[in-house]
């Protein structure tokens, strides 16, 4: 045992004595994803404590002082400064200590812990007409506790300012374990025991004041987002000594906020949203001034690059709204009456046009068009770490701010700037608030750009402070930016910031190494040259491979949102870090590097963290710089147990494509068998839930049946693939498909006897999926360029995508070209006027993951509404099934709670409408969720059948 693991052993078992049952973790798997933020850092932890009370975190920092050990409070982790990585022991608020303790309708005050998401906050305070005014982009998954450290702003800080602004009183506990309560007016204690305690801490920030207010007075407070260092002139007898304002934003150096008492804004009546073209972001910011006379609540900046690799990404439909140009601004104006807003809005426009540098304007109407198009710009930090081009870019210098009236000055000095350093940036952020982000493709991982690096940063300190800005605007410092705090501030000031934190924190044990005695901002990166890995799959859109593939994450966290999208199905059930994409990216990171998790592919720690991992596909889609985990997981999967005895459901599930087709000539026998003792004993010796029925066979007579019906009479436009899942267990769907197919004016040709080779993807067996795949290819590439319609989505998705990425052939890429699901063939092939029959009028939809991740801009929500069906109530997020997770013993629970998020709800409150699932997988968990309920899932093809004389009622 070494120095340093018997150090944490005594430290754990001393915080056992202090707070009995409080959670703590240690060990690569459980600390590994905690040694990253959304920041340039890696900075490992020793453990990681998840406190449930105020008294556990009390219990924690008295434990750490005794030892000497270093606490980083954190919430999201979405910092991009490095401000929630720290040595020592982090302290997750996130887990637990996230509840809303109340809400004042008539004081507009709530109080929250630390660990509150502020979407969480925002859906109980809209209930009562109120909003929390700061929001930043990260408002899905930040936690209030963070947003108090980084003094955190947003979208519509041109209306709410920064959330300092917002705070009433801080509930913090001192390094030295002492609980107080910081107000406007000063510190007063919890315990009246401490109350000598807390008189010091008070007198010793009273001196500080007397003794600076010359430069507290002339060097803070200067512009609206002047974030950097220490807010001290909150504490200038003529601000009232606000010692709750002046700890915002101390980014936990100075105390540990345990909960907040947070004043709310009414929310808006009305609001209008402009979008403006600009050919350049110095001609939109040339135009804020103007804008800003019109009192607009959001003046939002982005340029062409983010735009762009969302279209790329996410489908051409994905961004709409938006005039000509390459650069736009979003100006949201609000008020309490639509015609007024309206009409401002359209004096702002004749305005900005007159005034000749727009390219073009629109105001925009449409609900849905405002969500696309806010969604783009909040997911700007993720779009911009991975553009469509393949270029990575990094923080580091995201969020300098200026006056308003000098951003377009100060934007020219940059551009400048990072050209005479041959560097490149991605820009977008609050233009309203003169606030700037913008990634840079710095190259950190050799020595000679790693000093390019560190002489930009200096000169675009200089830069901003010439302009008289600030280095930052609402990220903080953190280890991005501590060490130029010099060359914004006098010698005095950085002495009075680092008096302040003696004063709470005189062992400098809290968040060391961040704004006081700053650690070399190119100290800890953790991007650096890391060696390639041999993989089967081909990850041809990375250049680095597999490396380079995990590093797309870079901690923004949006898989950690609790709604919208379908990421992290596994992550909303549990709630824990290590069971989110961005948990199991920084595993499958620390593996690369070799540092902390030593034993490569045959890690049992990067196993565990990939186990709950529903391989949904979603986040290739949902997150914002296109993790995709299920081909990690595969990867990791067949490389892990190459060569060694797999688990049985690999086996049993895996190779299902081969036992079904056997079951097939026995269907009756076969089913009667497993619906009896026979078949549990069965189940369990192959790894599978007995919670579960098994799902009937279907006959090969059914089969050959349903396949001699569904030839054309005609010539056929297209390839009908009958798959694994359909043709052993639904091949009504074949029939029913076919005669849908022909009816739109696309006849078509079955064809039998091949698979995608999904399920030995999903287990990890490559080599076994490989040839299956090189079968089907050489079949169906053989000079027909018809389309090849799926009936199966998943299916559909392995054609798409991993076919071609585990085989890399062209045959292959022509295959995928031509694969259209059932919703995209008639969505894309239909003749023009084709209508259904008679279609309800309101229907519950199951759309299947791979489909949403995969056939971007071909919903099935959407052609159900065109089509007719008035109401489409979707269920948004994962069925919890997926494929052989939901059937392996070990999974079960975490199935059943991925289906209560979504679509369990919309099962109970049915009312006799439809449920379509054109998933194998979804429609299982619809029928086992029934619990014999009247309730049987529909293919879309059953839906739309022509020979149907109700929807599902074919053979």
């Amino acid at each position: 045992m070494t120095t340093a693991t018997r150090d944490l052993a005594g430290l754990t078992a001393r915080i056992a004595e202090f707070a009995p049952g409080l959670r703590v973790e240690t060990g690569p798997g459980a600390t590994g994803p905690y040694a990253y933020d959304a920041s340039n850092y890696r900075v490992p932890p020793g453990a990681v404590v998840f406190p449930r009370t105020a008294d556990d975190v009390v219990a924690v920092l008295r434990a750490c002082r005794e030892a000497g050990v270093p606490v980083t409070a954190r919430g999201g982790g979405t910092s991009m400064a490095g401000n929630a990585v720290g040595p020592g022991v982090v302290l997750d608020f996130s887990r637990y200590m996230n509840r809303i303790l109340d809400i004042d309708v008539e004081a507009r005050t709530a109080r929250v812990e630390a660990g509150a998401v502020l979407d969480a906050l925002r859906s109980a305070t809209a209930l009562h007409g109120l909003d929390f005014g700061p929001d930043p982009s990260s408002h899905s998954r930040c936690t209030l506790g963070g947003m108090i450290g980084n003094d955190a702003c947003g979208n519509r800080s041109v209306r709410d300012g920064r959330t300092s602004g917002h705070v009433e009183a801080l509930e913090i506990v001192t390094a030295d374990g002492v609980r107080a309560v910081a107000d406007h007016s000063g510190l007063r204690p919890v315990d009246p025991g401490d109350a000598a305690a807390v008189a010091r801490i008070e007198s010793g920030l009273r001196r500080l004041v007397e003794q600076n207010l010359a430069p507290i007075r002339t060097e803070l407070g200067r512009i609206p987002r002047q974030v950097s260092g220490y807010q001290l002139h909150h504490l200038l007898p003529e601000n009232g000594f606000d010692l709750a304002r002046a700890l915002v934003g101390t980014e936990g150096t100075c105390a540990v906020v345990t909960a907040a008492t947070v004043r709310l804004v009414a929310t808006a009546q009305a609001s209008t949203l402009l979008t403006l073209g600009y050919d350049d972001v110095v001609d939109a910011a040339e135009d804020v001034p103007e804008i800003l006379r019109f009192s607009p609540s959001a003046v939002e900046g982005m340029d062409e690059a983010i735009v762009a690799t969302m279209r790329a990404r996410r489908g051409p439909g994905s961004v709409t709204g938006l005039p000509a140009g390459r650069a736009w601004l979003y100006v949201e104006l609000e008020g309490d009456d639509q015609a007024d807003v309206d009409a401002r809005a359209a004096e702002l426009l004749g305005v900005l046009k007159d005034l000749g540098r727009l390219t073009g304007g629109r105001v925009v109407r449409s609900p849905a068009e405002r969500r696309s198009l806010w969604r783009v710009r909040e997911d700007g930090a993720g779009l911009a770490a991975r553009l469509v081009d393949g270029g990575e870019s990094w923080p580091g210098w995201e969020d300098a701010a200026v006056a308003p009236e000098d951003l377009a000055a100060y934007l020219r000095g940059f551009r400048k700037l990072l050209a005479s350093h041959q560097l490149t940036g991605v820009l977008y952020g609050h233009f309203g608030a003169g606030c700037v982000h913008v990634r840079i493709d710095f190259d950190m991982t050799t020595d000679t750009g790693r000093e390019v690096m560190r002489r930009f940063l200096g000169e675009a300190a200089a830069l901003v402070v010439e302009h008289g800005g600030t280095l930052s605007g609402e990220h903080g410092d953190g280890r991005a930016r501590g060490e130029l705090l010099e060359v914004m501030y006098s010698h005095r000031m950085i002495a009075a910031f680092a008096a302040f934190k003696q004063v709470f924190d005189p062992s400098g044990l809290l968040n060391p190494g961040v704004i006081v005695h700053p650690a070399p901002l190119d100290a800890d990166l953790a991007l650096r040259e890391l060696p390639l890995v041999e993989t089967t799959f081909g990850f041809p859109h990375d250049a680095d491979g597999f490396t380079g593939a995990v590093r797309r994450c870079v901690g923004v966290g949006r898989c950690r949102s609790d709604a919208g999208g379908v990421m992290c199905p596994s992550y909303r059930a549990t709630g824990e870090e290590n069971d989110s994409t961005r948990g199991r990216a920084r595993m499958l990171q620390e593996m690369v590097r070799g540092e902390t998790v030593r034993d490569g592919w045959r890690s049992t720690e990067v196993k565990d963290a990939l186990d709950l991992c529903l391989s949904c596909k979603a986040c290739s889609s949902d997150c914002p710089v296109g993790v995709d985990m299920a081909t990690y997981k595969a990867e990791f999967l067949h490389q892990h147990y190459r060569g060694r005895l797999r688990p049985r459901s690999h086996y049993s599930l895996g190779w299902l494509p081969k036992t079904s087709a056997l079951a097939g000539y026995a269907a009756r026998p076969v089913n009667a068998l497993l619906r009896g003792p026979l078949g549990k004993l069965l189940a369990r010796l192959g790894g599978v839930t007995t919670q579960r029925g098994i799902p009937a066979f279907a006959s090969r007579r059914t089969l050959r049946r349903t396949l001699r019906a569904a030839q054309p009479a005609g010539p056929a436009k297209a390839v009908l693939f009958v798959d694994s899942f359909t043709r052993a267990f639904r091949p009504q769907v074949v029939g029913a498909a076919s005669r849908v197919l022909a009816d739109a004016g696309i006849p078509c040709t079955p064809r039998d006897g091949l698979c995608c080779g999904l399920t030995w993807v999903s287990t990890g067996q490559l080599d076994t999926a490989r040839k299956v795949m090189a079968r089907t290819v050489a079949a169906l590439d053989d000079g027909d360029d018809r389309p090849v319609v799926v009936a199966e989505p998943s299916c559909a998705a392995a054609l798409k995508r991993d076919v071609p990425e585990l085989l890399g052939t062209e045959a292959a890429r022509r295959v995928a070209d031509r694969v259209r699901t059932f919703t995209g063939a008639l969505t894309d092939l239909a003749e023009p006027g084709w209508a259904p029959p008679p279609l309800p009028e309101n229907v519950v939809l199951q759309t299947h993951c791979h489909e949403y991740a995969t056939f971007k801009g071909r919903r099935p929500a959407d052609l159900l509404r065109r089509l007719g069906v008035r109401g489409v109530d979707e269920a948004e997020g994962c069925c919890g099934l997926a494929g052989n997770f939901g059937f392996e013993a070990e999974h079960y629970d975490t199935s059943m709670a991925v289906a209560d998020l979504a679509l369990k709800p919309r099962l109970d409150k049915l009312d006799g409408r439809p449920v379509i699932a054109d998933g194998f997988s979804c429609a299982t968990q619809i029928d086992h969720l029934a619990g014999g309920r009247d309730i049987r899932a529909l293919h879309l093809a059953e839906l739309l059948d022509p020979a149907a004389d109700q929807p599902g009622e074919t053979t």
